[in-house]
């Protein structure tokens, strides 16, 4: 039994087995692939699931900020440094996350060749804006 609920924001089970799932280069970054699991399309957009992975090569994104809500990231293997705006500097490794606000300026400086992460952002069409890097 299903009950209805005003917050929901998805009326169907979203199941995606791995055997199911396809990675391709899909999102903002060139060197890396990603994986859709669809939550995007399931809460119309509210939200958006991705893994991403580390392909051969590696490049600083460059300091940006995304318009949204959240970006939340979960490190699944390997590892990626980031530098944020105030000057800290974090490397997250396998098991870290982190939840970056909408705004916050940021920059991944570098990453394992066998980075991978899951990625949960709202809204699912999260902007990136390219900024110069901060003075401190």
């Amino acid at each position: 039994m299903t009950i209805d609920s005003p917050e929901t924001t998805t009326d169907e089970l979203l199941c995606q087995h791995l055997a199911d799932a396809e990675f391709a280069h899909t999102g903002r970054r060139s060197f890396f692939e990603y994986r859709d699991t669809g939550l995007g399309d399931a809460t119309d957009g509210k939200f958006r699931a991705q893994v991403m992975r580390a392909t051969d090569v590696m490049e600083t994104t460059g300091w940006h900020y995304h318009q949204c809500e959240l970006q939340f990231v979960y490190v699944l293997k390997g590892w990626v440094e980031l530098e944020f705006e105030d000057g800290r500097v974090e490397r997250l490794e396998e098991g870290a996350s982190f939840a970056i606000p909408g705004g916050m300026i940021h920059n991944e400086t570098a990453a394992s060749s066998d980075f991978e992460a899951l990625e949960v952002a709202a809204p699912a069409d999260m902007g990136t804006v390219a900024v110069d890097a901060p003075t401190r």
